[in-house]
């Protein structure tokens, strides 16, 4: 059985419910709940084509469609998903059961939910305990957002579910200004859809401003009284919003913080999800950026996960006293992969013109040994799917290739082998190979030599390193970044530090609190030169040779192996 939320319009009732009928049934017992509260218990369903069919909840269905029918915002609904193989009869009992201990107030599930999150409980041990979905929990937790005054009147019945849970979005500030308005009985409080336009629609007022109002060209609207201002010009807002953020960041982190985390704008920080923690002990700061141009500095946390990894840590008796707190690379496995495949399809293609150099190598593999030295070729084995489609149609793989068909015809190999190392053991393969070898010239050798320590080359080690550097091999004349490429690096820090590499710091700081998409699509302009200044030759620094990252983070084992070629070349 799955938890999860499906919209209303990809739900039928199952012509096997045993309440099926074509009359619609009598829901006005339970429809004020609903409409107050929403659904509380998921619905059983079980997939049916596009869609889902419903074998328990069809009341409930239909409450939802009535008040949909009334113009009423109707939410994905919360459902229990058979497998194949489920007892419905059992799982409706077990779901019964579970939310028959699930207090249907809101509020009393917020203060059951927040005192399990005390004490050590996740989002996802709640959903199960209680079967209900996360996003649910999520909701509930949500309400510890709110302003105490504001969770009152919300107990009272005061305020409605759908005015309480755009609240939960909104900042204190926000919320003091609306509580105001609500405790004013001369005045109006927006609730509903209009409390969402009042939250994140209109203009965006002087006093979230971070940085000195001098400093702002543009246009400010004041009202008859002079009583705060409104940005007319919001692009120039945000502009110089960025570059305050970027430099209280940069302020932050030089005073000690371990890292200092902008969140996209408009995404909330979950406060259920992290653990307070000092700043000494590896804790970050966490920027939320607000539509309304609203900044808030969240400072002293790490994620949940990252605090449980250490209590167990501790409990197992394996930490050692100062030990360094361990770091997610800005790269993720499957981007290490690309980027060390491609360098070392440029670092190999850069052996074929180095026969000297490559008979030593040859030479240090035959005394040292390697993985490969059985002999193999490197299996180019890519994680994804585009990082495969994007190394076939690299300039270093194609000439690569090519020099493999010349390599077979001196051989007197067929041409449409995969490799030309071959090894198998056999004897007799052994004696055709040397047949046709003590018939070549020394260049031709040496060229034969040259392809197999290139097609034997390991990739993903500091000897691919080691040789680039040494060659100082140019990627950028065999690579140039593609989709793929742009697809796999996901690290919001490193790509403004990649925006700030190829557009300045000027421009990345302007973006700070952009998307990574936003970000990346920037840096893509500027190599396109689509509506930014055209930068000729850019490589990103994961394919220069010597290799650096963008943060202190590093770029996971390839960093590692760029730190071992530099020791072993110094």
């Amino acid at each position: 059985m799955e938890l999860t939320h499906i919209p209303l319009d990809q739900l039928k009732v199952s012509a096997f419910n045993m309440r099926h009928a074509r009359k619609a049934p009598d829901v006005s017992d339970i429809l004020p709940s609903i409409r107050a509260r929403g659904v509380q218990q998921p619905l059983l369903v079980r997939p049916n084509g596009k869609g889902y069919e419903i074998v328990a909840g069809r009341r409930r269905f239909f409450s939802l469609k009535a008040i949909a029918k009334e113009g009423g915002e109707i939410e994905p609904v919360p459902c229990a998903v058979m497998a194949e193989r489920d007892d419905a009869a059992a799982l409706e009992a077990s779901l019964i059961e579970n939310i028959a201990r699930l207090d249907p107030d809101n509020m009393a599930q917020y203060e059951t939910f927040a005192r399990l999150v005390s004490e050590g409980r996740t989002v996802e041990d709640i959903a199960a305990t209680f079967g209900t979905t996360e996003i649910m929990v999520k909701r509930a937790l949500a309400l510890g957002n709110l302003l105490p005054d504001i969770r009152e009147a919300y107990r009272a019945e005061d305020i409605d579910t759908q005015t309480i849970r755009q609240l939960t979005l909104a900042s204190e500030a926000q919320q003091a200004e609306w509580l105001a308005l609500f405790c004013d009985p001369e005045q109006y409080a927006p609730r509903g859809w209009q409390l969402k336009q009042w939250l994140f629609g209109g203009e965006i007022k002087t006093g979230v401003a971070l940085f000195p109002l001098g400093s702002y060209a543009g246009e400010i609207v004041t009202d008859l009284f002079g009583e705060g201002g409104y940005f007319a010009d919001t692009e120039r807002f945000w502009s110089l919003q960025n570059a305050a953020i970027a430099e209280k960041r940069e302020a932050m982190i030089k005073a000690g913080w371990d890292d200092v985390v902008v969140l996209d704008c408009g995404e909330h920080f979950q406060s259920w999800d992290h653990v307070k923690t000092a700043k000494k002990d590896g804790g970050r700061v966490y920027v939320e950026v607000r539509p309304n141009g609203e900044v808030t500095f969240h400072e002293g946390f790490i994620t949940r996960k990252e605090h449980d990894k250490r209590m167990r840590k501790l409990a197992g008796g394996d930490a050692t006293e100062g030990e360094a707190q361990a770091v997610r690379p800005e790269l993720t496995a499957a981007a290490q992969n690309y980027i060390e495949l491609h360098r070392h399809a440029a670092v190999r293609h850069a052996l074929l013109s180095q026969p000297q150099l490559t008979l030593r190598l040859m030479v240090a593999h035959a005394i040292g040994g390697s993985a490969l030295w059985q002999t193999r070729p490197e299996p180019q084995k890519a994680d994804k799917e585009v990082t495969a489609e994007s190394l076939a149609k690299s300039k270093a793989q194609a000439a690569f290739e090519a020099e493999r068909t010349e390599i077979l015809k001196l051989l007197g190999l067929p041409e449409h082998g995969h490799s030309v190392v071959r090894s198998n053991g056999d004897d007799h393969r052994v004696g055709q190979l040397f047949a046709a070898l003590i018939k070549l010239s020394d260049a031709e050798i040496m060229r034969i030599l040259t392809f197999v320590m290139a097609e034997t080359l390991q990739a993903g080690t500091c000897v691919v390193e080691q040789i680039g550097c040494h060659l100082n091999v140019d990627v950028g004349a065999v690579w140039e970044p593609d989709d793929a490429f742009f697809e796999l690096i996901r690290d919001k820090a490193a790509i403004n530090a990649m925006l700030k590499h190829i557009g300045g710091k000027a421009v990345a700081d302007g973006n700070v609190s952009a998307t990574t998409k936003v970000q990346k699509k920037i840096v893509r302009d500027f190599l396109t030169g689509e509506g930014r200044e055209k930068k000729e030759g850019w490589l990103p620094r994961y394919m220069g040779f010597p290799l650096t990252a963008y943060t202190k983070a590093g770029a996971g084992r390839l960093t590692d192996n760029a730190r071992r070629a530099r020791q072993r070349s110094s």
